[in-house]
C-alpha cells in the first residue's frame, strides 16, 4: 500500500475496500476529487566517565565499565557498584544525596544542564549522561537500577504523573510532568532519548497498543492508544507536556521533512527527500487514487481531503487539466442526476472520455 493510501487511513475513522471500484464509488470519486484539485499539494553517550581521583595519586576507574574498583564505591559509581543500602526508601538520609541516591534525594542541581561532567554518571543522572548500559533490557536490577534512573525498566515513579516536575523527577524520567528534554522532535531518536522519554522521535513503547495500560509503565502521556487521551488533550491548545505523541488532536502528527523516514502525512509531493520523488501519473490513475481515499461502505460516503489532494497533485499536467474538465461537469450535474452515476457518465461522456484518453 503506498504512501497515499497511508493517508487516508490515518484521516478517516472508517476503512476503504481495495480493488475495482463501483459506479457510485467511481461518482463520488470525481466530486470528492474535485475539492482536492483546489487544495494542491500540501506542503546517548556512550563512552565511560573517569572518575577523578584528585591529588590521592589512585589510578582513575572507568564508572560505566561494569566492575565496581579502584576508587568506586556506591556512593561514587552506582552503574558498577549498585545502590548504598537504604537507597529507595523514600527518605533521603545517612550519607545519601543527590549524586549517590537521586531516587531519595532527587536530581543535583546541574543535572539536566546538558553536559555530563563532575560527579554525574548515568547512574544519577540520566538527562545529561544519557541511561546506563543496562538499562533497556526490560529488566529492573534493583540493586542498581530505579524509577529515577531507569523508568524503561522499572516504570515510572509514583509521583509521575501528578502535574509537578519535582524531587527526583526530570525529562528524561518523566517527561509527563517535566516534558520532553531538548532536542525531542527533531525526528531523531539520538542521544538520551527513548520510547519513554521521547515518543515523538523514538516512537512509542513495544508494550503500547496492546490495548492494555500497564500501570507505572504507561499513561496517557506515553501511551494513549491504550490509556486514553489526557484530561487536557482536546482542548484545541497544544501546550504544557503535549507533544504530537501524547495528543495528536492538540499538536499535529510526528511528521518531520527530510529525517529519512517517510512519516505519516508525508508523500512524495510534499516531501520527497523521505519518500522519494514522484512519479507523474495520467488522469485516470488520479481518478483511482483519489477514489481509494473514500469509505464507500458509509452513506453519504466519508472522504480525507488531503488524501484527495495528494492524489491530484501526483498527476502531471494534462492530469491535472482534463480532471479539472470531467470534476466539473460532474458537479455541474449533480442536481440534474441526483448522485446517480449512470446520468453523470451520460451528462459527462465528452469530459470523461478525454480523461480516460489523455497522456503525460
Amino acid at each position: 500500500m503506498g504512501t497515499t493510501s497511508r493517508l487516508s487511513f490515518l484521516l478517516r475513522s472508517g476503512r476503504h475496500r481495495p480493488g475495482f471500484l463501483s459506479a457510485r464509488a467511481f461518482a463520488w470519486s470525481a466530486l470528492v476529487a474535485l475539492a482536492g484539485t483546489s487544495l494542491g499539494a500540501g506542503c546517548g553517550r556512550t563512552e565511560t566517565w573517569e572518575y577523578d581521583a584528585g591529588s590521592s595519586g589512585a589510578e582513575p576507574s572507568a564508572c560505566g565499565d561494569g566492575v565496581c574498583d579502584g576508587a568506586e564505591d556506591c556512593e561514587s559509581c552506582v552503574p558498577d557498584c549498585g545502590l548504598c543500602q537504604g537507597c529507595g526508601d523514600g527518605a533521603c538520609s545517612g550519607l545519601e544525596s543527590c549524586s549517590s541516591c537521586p531516587s531519595d534525594c532527587g536530581a543535583c542541581a546541574t543535572c539536566g544542564d546538558g553536559a555530563c561532567s563532575g560527579t554525574e554518571n548515568c547512574g544519577n543522572c540520566a538527562a545529561d549522561c544519557g541511561m546506563c548500559p543496562s538499562c533497556g533490557d526490560r529488566a529492573c536490577d534493583p540493586a542498581s537500577e530505579s524509577c529515577a534512573t531507569c523508568p524503561i525498566d522499572c516504570g515510572m515513579c509514583a509521583t509521575c504523573g501528578d502535574g509537578a516536575c519535582s524531587g527526583t523527577e526530570t525529562c528524561l524520567t518523566c517527561a509527563a510532568d517535566c516534558g520532553v528534554c531538548e532536542g525531542c522532535g527533531d525526528g531523531f531518536c539520538s542521544g538520551t532519548e527513548t520510547c519513554a522519554s521521547c515518543a515523538p522521535d523514538c516512537g512509542p513503547c513495544d508494550a503500547c497498543g496492546n490495548g492494555v495500560c500497564n500501570a507505572g509503565m504507561e499513561s496517557c502521556f506515553s501511551c494513549p492508544e491504550d490509556c486514553g487521551a489526557c484530561a487536557s488533550c482536546g482542548d484545541g491548545v497544544c501546550s504544557g507536556t503535549e507533544t504530537c505523541a501524547s495528543c495528536q488532536r492538540d499538536c499535529g502528527v510526528c511528521s518531520v521533512c527530510s529525517n529519512g523516514v517517510c512519516e505519516s502525512f508525508e508523500s512524495c509531493a510534499i516531501c520527497p527527500q523521505d519518500c522519494g520523488a514522484c512519479e507523474p501519473v495520467d488522469c485516470q490513475e488520479v481518478v483511482t487514487c483519489a477514489a481509494r481515499c473514500i469509505d464507500t461502505d458509509q452513506t453519504p460516503p466519508a472522504f480525507s481531503v488531503a488524501c484527495v489532494s495528494s492524489c491530484v497533485s501526483r498527476g502531471c499536467a494534462n492530469a491535472q487539466f482534463f480532471a479539472d474538465q470531467a470534476l466539473t461537469c460532474a458537479f455541474r450535474s449533480l442536481p440534474v442526476c441526483n448522485g446517480d452515476f449512470n446520468c453523470i457518465q451520460k451528462e459527462c461522456a465528452v469530459e470523461l472520455a478525454a480523461c480516460i484518453r489523455s497522456t503525460c
